[in-house]
């Protein structure tokens, strides 16, 4: 049995993480963490308890996202876009919420 794997060159250089809260109308939004990440995760604490994860190699705006029913799925819009110093999270309507509290790690 044959196994291909394939790594990245670039080393873990750094780590941020944080919370956000937006008591406004929810709409997309954008973290500036200093870095382009190469790996984003954004969990919502509140009742929907959705979790999107981003990684390297991925497109812009996709995200792998759960929800606590435990449905996952490739999403293609409305995901978590890498920038060049942070990234943007979209509006997915389960992560994104009105006044619910979200954390999130960068791993760049």
């Amino acid at each position: 049995m044959a196994i291909t794997s394939t790594q990245s060159q670039h080393q873990v250089r750094n780590v941020a993480v944080g919370r956000y809260l937006d008591t406004g109308t929810a709409a997309a939004f954008t973290i500036a963490c200093g870095f382009k990440p190469r790996y984003v995760k954004v969990q919502n604490l509140a009742s929907t308890g959705a979790t999107m994860e981003w990684y390297e190699g991925m497109a812009d705006a996709e995200g792998w996202k759960s929800v606590v029913a435990g449905d996952g799925s490739l999403i293609t819009t409305l995901g978590i876009t890498p920038t060049a110093d942070g990234f943007t999270v979209g509006l997915d309507t389960d992560l994104n919420v009105t006044s619910e509290q979200l954390s999130w790690l960068a791993v760049g």
